[in-house]
């Protein structure tokens, strides 16, 4: 067994055994809000990433964004994206789904060879979907529930189940074994920062609309779990979970598929402008892409 593959299980471990402390630890707070059991304790965490971010993170984008020409950003999207896809692959033919999973093999094969190692998409270019499955969806596909709202130190937006699925998300992701390890640090400090300047512009509009900002990534992350672990169809959820369930986590919309209107209403400004991928990351912190290295 290498050493580089030694320490990266020593850093996994004690990766677990932070979030499990820090979950234990967080379970005496109490909070109004079923959903958010935890709501002072996460605060607080919401509070100190949101710093980070704007001490460090944000700045790093804002002058990535500028000086790096906008092909240089598209590459190095597509690339870890293209890393990402053989992890998405894996937990695609886990949930039974091999369609997709079998696409996502198609994705990886074809960007990874004629798209010159994924910096180009030639995949999403002929037409193959690409799809963002990790380790907690695969557990909410078999009726894992999510349980409380959980901000994690760093990582960001979070729940109980998608933390104790993290440290296999962890595992999973390709870019872990890159050698050496300086390289593997720079590609990853590289990862962050590109993906927080892709949101600069939309979180620059939430930040300055007038809400909790909290609480909007709070309820934006928790209803696109749901929509994610479910692929959109949320009464696939209620054939899931069983009958005698007492959980307390009651998501705040309908479960039975609705038609779309011919015109959506106007929601709040930022809702407007915020993606998916912004409510999941938020400005709070897009270090979700983060993996600690050794």
């Amino acid at each position: 067994m290498s050493e580089s593959t030694m320490k990266s299980r020593g850093s996994l471990a004690r990766i677990g055994l932070a979030l499990a402390i820090a979950a234990s630890v967080s379970a005496c707070a109490t909070g109004t809000n079923p959903r958010d059991p935890l709501e002072g304790y996460n605060r607080a965490m919401f509070k100190f990433n949101d710093t980070v971010d704007q001490v460090a993170l944000k700045p790093a984008a804002t002058a990535y964004k500028t000086v790096t020409p906008s092909f240089v950003q598209t590459g190095v999207g597509n690339f870890f994206g293209n890393l990402s896809d053989v992890w998405s692959a894996v937990n695609n033919l886990l949930q039974g789904k091999g369609e997709a999973g079998l696409q996502d093999v198609v994705r990886v094969s074809m960007n990874s060879t004629f798209g010159i190692l994924g910096l180009i998409d030639i995949a999403s270019q002929a037409g193959i979907p690409k799809h963002n499955e990790d380790f907690g969806q695969t557990l909410g596909w078999y009726g894992v529930q999510p349980g409380p709202y959980l901000m994690l130190p760093l990582l960001g937006p979070s729940t109980v189940r998608d933390t104790v699925a993290l440290p296999l998300d962890i595992t999973g992701d390709p870019w872990r074994y890159k050698d050496p390890v300086s390289v593997r640090n720079i590609g990853t400090v590289t990862r962050v920062v590109d993906k927080r300047a892709a949101l600069l512009d939309a979180t620059n509009l939430m930040e300055a609309a007038a809400l909790d900002r909290y609480e909007f990534i709070r309820d934006g992350f928790l209803q696109a779990r749901e929509s994610k672990v479910f692929d959109g169809d949320t009464s696939r959820r209620d054939r899931k979970v069983p009958k005698n369930d007492t959980s307390d986590y009651e998501p705040e919309y309908d479960a039975k598929p609705q038609a779309a209107p011919a015109e959506e209403p106007p929601a709040t400004a930022a809702a407007v402008v915020a993606p998916v991928d912004l409510v999941t990351s938020g400005s709070n912190t897009v270090a979700s892409e983060a993996r600690p290295q050794e």
